[in-house]
């Protein structure tokens, strides 16, 4: 019988080096930099419970062998686990992984357990130390320079006895990381420690990493991936976001769970994946006091950035504020802004946005010139090429909402809206009770049906050319041998009579709807008017399977609108529909004609 799985307190060290024959080992710290996907590459294996192996590939490795090294370490079958790497589910070949990518390690839904704790490692040859260091940053782009000397700093102070101190605000376990005077420098909040998840030092357990979490168009485990995106999305530090890396760190300070939920007490070193970031010194944040003296151009910048990310979660919270030690007309006046927490932005479904700044005064001032012209700049699309490179476990469904909520914010500003204006159009209303959905959804939800309309049109210009031919087509006789004479029709065989012909073409379209997890609620595209009747569909109150209440939308919140399920033609031809639709609906809120007016907000920011 194999031994319990479910037994994080074996666990003498979760990062493992592998050596012959469980794997190869690690020589060095040389982080490999320029390393072909298919040559030689350093990945970490973090299971559904945060623990982490370190694991060797070579350019002829595949899944199979990886898991089979795997089944060594972690005495887990390999017919009963996945690897899975963001999006993708790796069957055979690793070439799509980069150098110190990290790879999720999952058991198969059948032989999970109702609680699912860290798997773990087995075998004396293989507990060894992790020659990289405590802290090993997991991407080797030029704009982690000032991360890697905060790492130096810590590295150093941790070898003097400077240990770093937990934070006990919010739901997760985060922890301060301080230099060699005792000076708290970064902020490190491992993924396994998010609320929900099973290593989480506050009690809120109960889920697996890749399951829906907190808000359920965000996983458990991938908070992370967010706060470093939105920190290379901010480029020349336009909204002051501090540096933000992933890393895979060691520790004896962090926190393992045991199978009963208890906490682990023994002072033993655990290894991390965990976002890492730049503390900055400040004096209070936006919550502390009223936001009159917020400099509008503060104000406008992380607004902007807000809305590229679909930031889920601004609220004052998680906006800080330094004073500004001199009055000479600097950057931002009096005091400085500084926008954290970004690990709740990029969703993979359409949510509702949460901007405390909506009904700011700064959000109803026009954009300055440098603002307009730093929008105009922004290209979604080498935006997502970017992410790709850097974070190459994010998935498309999360890169799709960034395309589309830049293209909106790009077309928005150039019809002349304002901050307040533009999230507004994102945000939900909730009324008598219930959640409607967005200006912007609602416009996708036409974009959408124009597309299902274009295919319709293109599918009975094919019909009518059929019938054409099979009207005109040529005919010809025939003599049977008793010489009776009779014509039949030349059909071309490229062309066969379709059968099923009327038939609904929403119809695949609610399939695929019905195909989706129970839990999550879709709206019926039929009922969505198209171009140009855009007023209409803006007031049309639109029919759901499910209402939820207030109480009900922390976290889980209604989906009108899902990107994930377009095809890659289909997505391209998507966004021409949407852009066609954009400009009728920013001209009727110019003219007053839609939304001029204070809305309901539900307000699901996840502020505690």
């Amino acid at each position: 019988m194999s031994r319990n799985l479910d037994s994080p307190v074996q666990t003498q060290m979760a990062l493992s080096v592998f050596k012959s024959p469980v794997g190869r080992k690690y020589h060095g710290n040389d982080p490999m930099e320029g390393v072909k996907t298919t040559g030689r590459r350093r990945v970490f294996i973090q299971t559904e419970s945060g623990c982490v192996l370190g694991m060797d590939l070579d350019r002829n490795d595949n899944a199979h062998m990886v898991k089979r090294r795997l089944q060594i370490a972690l005495n887990v079958p390999t017919e009963e686990s996945s690897l899975t790497f963001g999006d993708l589910i790796l069957k055979n070949d690793l070439s799509a992984i980069r150098n110190d990518s990290p790879l999720l390690l999952t058991r198969n839904l059948i032989h999970r357990s109702s609680s699912s704790p860290c798997l773990s490692p087995s075998g004396r040859d293989i507990q060894q130390r992790d020659r990289s260091g405590p802290i090993e940053i997991l991407g080797h782009s030029s704009i982690f320079t000032t991360t890697k000397q905060l790492v130096r700093e810590i590295v150093t102070a941790l070898k003097n006895g400077i240990d770093p101190i937990p934070v006990h605000g919010g739901l997760g376990g985060a922890y301060y990381f301080r230099n060699i005077n005792g000076e708290s420098v970064a902020i490190v909040k491992p993924t396994d420690e998010e609320p929900f998840a099973p290593n989480n030092p506050k009690g809120f357990i109960g889920k697996a990493l890749g399951q829906p979490g907190l808000k359920r168009s965000v996983r458990v485990g991938e908070t992370g991936f967010r706060e470093v995106a939105a920190y290379l999305l901010d480029y020349k530090n336009f909204a002051n976001v501090p540096p933000t890396a992933l890393v895979k760190i060691t520790h004896s300070i962090f926190n393992i769970n045991d199978v009963s939920g208890t906490f682990e007490k023994k002072r033993k070193h655990f290894s991390k994946i965990a976002s890492f970031q730049q503390f900055i010194p400040h004096d209070y944040d936006a919550s502390d006091h009223g936001t009159s003296n917020f400099p509008v151009s503060a104000v406008h910048r992380i607004g902007i950035l807000d809305i590229r990310i679909f930031n889920t979660d601004r609220h004052a919270g998680n906006l800080l504020v330094r004073k500004v030690s001199n009055d000479n007309g600097g950057q931002f006046g009096q005091v400085e802004l500084i926008p954290i927490d970004h690990g709740l932005c990029l969703p993979e479904n359409l949510d509702d946005p949460y901007f405390e700044w909506i009904h700011w005064p700064q959000a109803s001032i026009p954009f300055s010139e440098d603002e307009l012209e730093y929008i105009e700049s922004l290209d979604p699309f080498r935006d997502c090429e970017m992410l790709k490179s850097e974070l190459p476990m994010i998935r498309e469904a999360c890169l799709r909402v960034l395309i589309l909520s830049t293209i909106f914010l790009k077309e928005a500003a150039r019809f002349g809206l304002c901050l307040g204006e533009i999230g507004e159009m994102m945000s939900r209303e909730f009324r008598r009770g219930e959640e409607e959905p967005s200006e912007l959804e609602a416009l996708c939800m036409a974009a959408r049906q124009a597309v299902v309309a274009e295919r319709e049109k293109s599918r009975e210009k094919e019909r009518e050319r059929e019938r054409e031919l099979f009207i005109v087509s040529p005919k010809r006789e025939v003599v049977q041998e008793d010489g009776f004479q009779f014509e039949i029709d030349d059909i071309s065989p490229m062309f066969p009579f379709q059968f099923g012909y009327g038939r609904n073409p929403l119809s695949k379209l609610e399939e695929e709807d019905e195909e989706d997890d129970d839990e999550v609620v879709h709206c019926a595209l039929g009922d969505v008017r198209c171009v140009p009747e855009i007023s209409g569909l803006l007031k049309k109150n639109l029919s759901l399977g499910e209402h939820r209440s207030a109480s009900e939308q922390l976290p889980g919140s209604v989906c009108f609108v899902k990107l994930a399920d377009m095809k890659e033609e289909e997505w391209g031809l998507f966004l021409e529909k949407f852009q066609e639709v954009l400009g009728p609906a920013f001209g009727q809120r110019k003219s007053g004609g839609v939304g001029q007016r204070q809305r309901q907000r539900l307000g699901t920011s996840c502020q505690f």
